[in-house]
């Protein structure tokens, strides 16, 4: 499959990207993932290898449409979790490893009998 990486053009087939990926070690996950055999390399390890170019050559988008194109699985960047803002008073009671007590309005009493 003819395929554009970095503005140059580029025979790719399946087994030439497993041929090439054979005995390459994987690399921490950093975002986006081609599944290549058992192993799962960032997209960004898999198009330096295949391309024999500078990572900051070629996006991630580019590779990860070619080895789409090819039939490899490939992962997107997993979603950031939300963050939860604590208040001031709920960051110190965290900080001091204790609950946040709060007083209900209206009933005239405390959590502490008072």
């Amino acid at each position: 499959m003819r395929c554009i990486i970095a503005r140059f053009p580029f025979e790719l087939t399946k087994s030439g990207v497993l041929e090439s990926m054979k005995g390459i070690k994987p690399e921490p996950d950093a975002g986006e993932t081609v599944t290549i055999g058992r192993r799962h390399y960032p997209v960004k390890q898999v198009g330096q290898v295949i391309t024999h170019q500078d990572r900051r050559d070629f996006s991630a988008a580019e590779v990860l449409r070619a080895m789409t194109q090819l039939g490899f699985t490939c992962r997107p960047l997993p979603k950031a979790a939300p963050v939860r803002i604590l208040s001031p008073l709920q960051q110190a009671s965290a900080m001091l490893g204790t609950p946040v007590l709060r007083l209900t309005e209206g009933t005239g009493t405390s959590p502490h009998g008072v």
